[in-house]
């Protein structure tokens, strides 16, 4: 009898380990299905684009406490850098016709490409030039009104429609720029922003510069073949005109009185080289996933350059910023975890198959006519 009781408990503790294994490899599983490559690769991505935002606010922040103030000037390195580099790579390329590229571009698109130039241009002067007015929670605020922007207009001009899953997502973001602000806020500072209504007033206006501008940089990548080299080559082509006239109307005075130094240079060089690694990679990181995929992702930006300012500028940290981060990270997993649906893909799908159907047709009825006629 004892030999039985202990061979059916020996059993019973077996089909326990097997269903407790069984349960565990079902979790496993289940978290493979979630955390694919496909989702993770778009989020990795978005990661390194805030890092690259993160170096150009740390080399920004210095160029500032050296006195320089000049955010035209600061990118118009950047643009000349598309020219040589992507501007360039257009005009050594020839079409099937052996027209030139970028002459091909000018001629049929120059007008919107010009648009573009002149937004992307204003956009990087109005965000930094908000600083000087209102404080940096309010930046952090107000620029998320970017992904609203990036959202609508991705409604209409993509032709992309959004779930809920993406909603819950924007909120969840939402939520941890919301502890980012907590946390930036400092109870025990009299500092007063010198006109906190024209800041904001810029930080809205760069949010909708921005938010149009990378909408418009999602289209022409996904629709043109090389579509990252056309927009890049054709900002390229325009900021520099733009953003050098600009710097000559008002910042040449400022400019007059830098006191240039290898340190200043070095300052200079490392914005420089931040901004062309973060517009080349935007618009390959857009191809994986979406303009307000990557807008949600750069929230980040924000924490890096605040957890980096801890130990180079001796800021203030608070649990608040990790909470933050991973509540940001938490928003890009539910938000990339399904792709929006482009109703453009959709309608051209169904205009084929009510081709193919009418063709069906007219082939039936031509074999109906030939078969009465015999």
């Amino acid at each position: 009898m004892e030999s039985g009781e202990k061979s059916s408990e020996k059993l019973v503790s077996s089909d326990d380990d097997i269903l407790q294994q069984s349960a565990g490899n079902k979790i496993l599983q289940s978290i493979k299905n979630i955390f694919t490559w496909q989702l993770m690769k778009p989020i990795l991505c978005g990661q390194v684009l805030s890092v690259l935002i993160c170096g150009t606010s740390i080399t920004s922040e210095y160029l500032n406490k050296n006195g320089i103030n000049t955010p035209v000037f600061q990118n118009l390195p950047n643009y000349i850098l598309f020219a040589l580099v992507y501007t360039s790579t257009l005009f050594l390329k020839r079409t099937e016709q052996g027209e030139r590229l970028l002459f091909k571009i000018l001629r049929e698109s120059w007008w919107k490409f010009l648009i573009i130039a002149v937004i992307d241009v204003e956009a990087n002067y109005m965000i930094v030039k908000a600083y000087q007015y209102t404080s940096l929670t309010s930046v952090q605020l107000l620029d998320c009104f970017v992904i609203v922007v990036v959202m609508m207009l991705s409604c209409y001009f993509l032709k992309i429609r959004y779930g809920i899953v993406h909603y819950i997502g924007l909120v969840v973001s939402l939520v941890g720029v919301v502890c980012m602000v907590v946390a930036d806020i400092d109870p025990n500072s009299d500092a007063q922003a010198p006109n906190p209504a024209l800041g904001d007033v810029l930080v809205l206006g760069a949010a909708c510069c921005y938010g149009m501008s990378n909408v418009a940089m999602e289209y022409v990548t996904k629709k043109e073949k090389n579509g990252f080299l056309h927009i890049l080559g054709m900002l390229g082509f325009f900021c520099p005109v733009i953003s050098g006239i600009q710097t000559a109307i008002l910042e040449h005075d400022s400019i007059a009185s830098i006191e240039f130094s290898w340190k200043i240079f070095g300052l200079f060089a490392g914005y420089t080289c931040c901004m062309f690694i973060l517009y080349t990679c935007m618009p390959l990181v857009m191809l994986l996933s979406s303009a307000t995929a990557v807008n949600i992702s750069i929230l980040t930006a924000d924490l890096f350059a605040l957890i980096v300012g801890h130990y180079l500028f001796q800021y203030s940290f608070s649990p608040l910023y990790l909470v933050s981060l991973a509540t940001i990270v938490v928003a890009l997993i539910i938000y990339n975890s399904r792709q929006p649906i482009q109703l453009q893909a959709e309608e051209e799908e169904t205009s084929v198959q009510e081709g193919d159907t009418a063709q069906q047709n007219t082939d039936d009825n031509n074999l109906n006519q030939v078969s009465s006629s015999i």
